[in-house]
């Protein structure tokens, strides 16, 4: 079974409620048992122009799942909550975002899929609520623990929006 972290982010409609259903829907597929979760958090669009904040989740994983099967399988539960298939604009605002932040420590990049997420490291929104559950994991492309990783971002204000966990 491989440990996968994957974000989890909204910010239309009820956001809340949008990333506690994405969750609840990972957890239903019989090849995917949720193991932890982060708090929520509220943060401003990253590099998009939107009035709407985000809420954000960090949630931990298991799965027999292939990375792309597990793509594949976010990629369902966004259509069953109301994102469009058809994205022409990575950055634009959405009932949900489900991103494979890392898949043990594979390092991959294709068409479909970079491991580790090419922003991890540059997000506060993925960051801070990594921070909760997992501030030792250490970066397979970089070689750092989460916890330094948030040490040298630019920009790491963020607002906790719940302190309980999902």
């Amino acid at each position: 079974m491989a440990i996968v972290y994957l974000s989890l982010g909204s910010n239309i409609g009820d956001r809340v409620g949008f990333v506690q259903q994405a969750t609840s829907l990972l957890g239903a597929h019989p090849d995917i048992n949720i193991v932890a979760t982060s708090s929520f958090y509220e943060s401003e669009p990253w590099k998009m122009d939107s009035d709407n904040w985000f809420v954000n989740a960090i949630v931990q994983i298991t799965t027999s799942l292939t990375p792309e099967l597990l793509l594949d399988e976010c990629q369902r539960i966004e259509c069953q909550l109301g994102r469009p298939k058809d994205r022409t604009n990575e950055y634009s605002d959405r009932t949900i975002d489900i991103d494979i932040v890392f898949y043990d420590n594979l390092v991959l990049n294709n068409e479909r899929l970079t491991l580790p997420h090419k922003y991890f490291h540059k997000r506060a929104f993925m960051l801070v609520p990594m921070l909760e559950i997992a501030e030792d994991f250490v970066h397979p492309f970089f070689g750092k623990t989460v916890e330094s990783l948030y040490e040298e971002i630019e920009n790491p204000e963020m607002v906790c929006l719940y302190g309980t966990r999902i």
